[in-house]
């Protein structure tokens, strides 16, 4: 009843542990991916304000740069660095 390691299909195999290794991959890079696009809007945003000559408050921009930023920097960190 049992299967052998050696039945596994390589391509699996190596599927279930690149997934052992780093979990939630897929989740992790939605997430960051949907963070820095909320960051992205938010600087468009003020930068559509600040065209038409409203006033942008810096702290809120420091805060959109920096969400952009760190959530753009978590994305590329997350990257899949497996050689080519």
């Amino acid at each position: 009843m049992g299967s052998k390691p050696e039945s596994i299909d390589p391509a699996l195999r190596e599927r279930l542990l690149q997934e052992a290794r780093t979990p939630w991959r897929g989740l992790r890079r939605a997430v960051w991916l949907a963070l820095a696009a909320s960051g992205a809007v938010g600087l468009a945003t003020m930068a559509m304000r600040s065209a038409s000559g409203a006033d942008v408050p810096s702290g809120d921009l420091l805060i959109q740069i920096g969400a952009f930023a760190l959530f753009g920097g978590l994305l590329w960190f997350d990257r899949n660095r497996a050689p080519s």
